[in-house]
């Protein structure tokens, strides 16, 4: 398995360490003071091969630091690596500062993930893409020992400085900024950087909560620091770089220096009477067109983002915009209750699921569990946006996925549809959104109903898994621990189904099921009578053994559209997916990459399970409670966490 539970959630550990930090003002030094260290959980699977490309990773990061002088860097040899230094550390200290890191890092042994961070550098490897991550729950401030000798003093300086920072930083080429304050006596030195792989605006979200964060600090300590998954955050009232390596950051902070006040008066005082009848004029246009009905907005997730957290809706606005629950605008059904078109006052348009909960657990944990899954950002994902649960019920609003289930398109009214890339498309993004629930969350989040209902597609024919994380506002009678299980029959895993055991695997099982029905536009719970009675999962082990495994492909794909080699590659992946027992299945972030890969799977020739099919005495429609759970929630951490 290859989840871990550990995305900066080191309030013992870290805040320990970061207690007994005491920094030098040394400038030729690496700075090795460590900051925290995170350990996957789990194991690769193959560790001679695993090593191999650890090490070539390793050196090639090396390389670069110090062949091509760079302090920013990221390599792929099927394991994604990023190392960062601070840019004010000089070569010789950047690599010093990565070689200290990597000789920690090992201490891992064969874990597939594993990041280090010290006050110059950070080294971070997993065995999926994580270069798009900006701001994680879990991120957290670091203050050092030291209380200010004039905290009074201190605090507004170091206020306005990593105000500043915050602002320009994202405005730089490279995201990264150091620079320092003279006022009244206080000297204070900052820095701020951000991955060189996310956006600007992701620099923007992360240095934002970094500050929030940092502010912690403040007045008290004379230090402080703020780690996030691609940002970082220092002040000291001691230097910890050269005065030569500051940055001026004043053309990035979006106005002038002293020299510019005077012009701006005068171009304010020119300007001002012009402006104030642009402000009349503009207010009346405002009037007119608000009296215009507005179009409808698709897919608009109302700006709740990881800042913002989940939005509370009034009961009455939700009833409102589903018109009272109507039938008319029902979307679905599901274990966990109904779903309802609805279009809110402001035109936005959203999903609104009327939970079939009452359970006394659910209503205390509600506010609890949705600000958690608010928290779960990934683009194969539905949002939550927000909930209701003041109301006569528990409500949560979505965004709404216009095109609907994938079901709709393998064997509903728009079956044929899908072509092989758009297919394609829907079996990666799916497996990039479960890696992402098992493995870079941080907790590990288990769906447990993986299936075509319950992956949407957004205009793009992008698919979003819904439904994770429900499963936690059940009864504890119903939860993972007891015999029964929340799933589906026909895409459940055995092990869960019959004897309630619960890991990961589960979720790779449907999904190795979902993977089959994509291909073939069949249903897994579907019998076919003629010439043999078989369920879907059995037919494709039986042309995969006889050497045929095209002949499972929709009838309705164009054949001039895919290649064969590939399809009998993606076949061969799904059916590891289901096999028994659970070790022999791959880990989702395996999944990820063998599907990138242009190696055939020979290597890993699938064996056949003892029990592939249902119970032919169940009725194929029968269907349980959909929903996930948090396996290994709690925080169990070593010197850092490990998620």
């Amino acid at each position: 398995m290859a989840s871990y539970v550990w995305w900066w959630s080191w309030w013992f550990t870290v805040a320990f360490i970061g207690c007994l930090s005491i920094q030098k003002p040394a400038f030729s030094e690496p700075q090795t003071n460590l900051l925290g260290k995170g350990c996957s959980q789990y194991n690769a699977t193959n560790l001679p091969d695993f090593f191999r490309r650890l090490n070539a990773s390793f050196d090639d990061l090396r390389n670069q630091l110090s062949n091509q002088d760079k302090r920013f860097a990221t390599t792929q040899q099927a394991i994604y690596a990023m190392v960062e230094c601070r840019n004010y550390l000089s070569k010789a200290d950047c690599v010093s500062c990565y070689d200290a890191a990597v000789t920690l890092i090992r201490t891992c042994s064969g874990a597939n993930g594993a990041r280090v961070t010290y006050d110059g550098c950070f080294l971070r490897y997993e065995s999926n893409n994580f270069y798009q991550d900006t701001t994680l729950p879990g991120n957290a401030a670091i203050c050092g020992n030291r209380t200010a000798s004039q905290p009074n003093a201190l605090n507004p300086v170091a206020q306005q400085l990593l105000n500043d920072l915050s602002m320009a930083t994202p405005r730089i080429s490279g995201f990264y900024a150091a620079t320092k304050r003279e006022v009244a006596g206080v000297t204070l030195y900052g820095v701020a950087q951000c991955a060189e792989t996310i956006t600007k605006s992701g620099c923007e979200d992360c240095l934002t909560v970094a500050y929030k964060n940092i502010e912690g600090c403040l007045p008290k300590y004379a230090e402080g620091r703020a780690v996030d998954a691609a940002c970082f955050m220092r002040y000291s009232d001691r230097a910890f770089f050269a005065d030569n390596k500051t940055t001026d950051i004043t053309p990035f902070l979006g106005g002038g220096g002293s020299s510019n006040k005077k012009k701006a008066a005068i171009i304010g005082g020119v300007v001002g009477g012009v402006g104030l009848l642009l402000i009349v004029l503009a207010v009346l246009l405002w009037y007119r067109l608000s009296r215009k009905p507005k179009a409808t907005e698709r897919g608009n997730i109302l700006g709740a983002t990881e800042l913002r957290g989940p939005v509370s809706y009034r009961f009455k606005d939700l009833k409102i915009a589903t018109q009272d629950f109507n039938e008319s605008n029902k979307l679905g059904e599901g274990g966990f209750g109904d779903v309802y078109k609805g279009t809110l006052k402001n035109g936005h348009v959203v999903a609104v699921k009327k939970l079939a909960i009452f359970s006394s657990r659910a209503k205390a944990d509600f506010e609890t569990e949705v600000r958690l899954i608010s928290n779960v950002h990934h683009r194969n994902l539905i949002r939550l946006l927000g909930c209701s649960n003041k109301g006569a019920d528990l409500l949560l609003v979505y965004e709404y996925m216009a095109n609907g289930s994938l079901e709709r398109y393998l064997y509903g009214d728009k079956r044929g549809m899908l072509n092989w890339k758009q297919r394609f498309d829907i079996i990666f993004g799916t497996a990039r959104g479960l890696a992402y629930l098992h493995e870079q969350f941080h907790v590990c989040i288990i769906h447990r109903d993986i299936k075509s209902s319950n992956i949407l597609l957004d205009n793009e024919f992008q698919p979003k898994i819904a439904d994770f994380g429900l499963v936690r506002l059940l009864p504890e009678d119903q939860s993972h621990v007891s015999t029964k299980f929340a799933g589906t029959l026909g895409y459940t895993a055995p092990e869960y189904a019959i004897h309630g055991h619960l890991t990961e695997k589960v979720d790779v099982y449907s999904f190795g099921v979902v993977v089959l029905e994509i291909i073939s536009g069949r249903r897994s719970n579907d019998i076919q009578i003629e010439p043999v009675t078989e369920y879907l999962l059995e037919k494709a082990w039986k042309l995969h053994e006889t050497g045929m495994p095209e002949k499972l492909v929709d009838e309705t794909l164009d054949p001039n559209e895919y290649n064969e080699q590939e399809v009998k590659k993606i076949i061969e992946i799904a059916l590891m997916c289901t096999q028994s027992p659970v070790n022999l299945r791959p880990t989702m972030s395996e999944v990820v990459v063998m599907l990138l890969s242009d190696r055939s799977t020979d290597a890993r020739t699938p064996s056949r399970p003892t029990i592939i099919s249902m119970d032919k005495s169940t009725p194929a429609d029968s269907s349980m409670t959909t929903g996930s759970s948090a396996s290994n929630a709690t925080n169990t951490f070593s010197d850092f966490t490990g998620r």
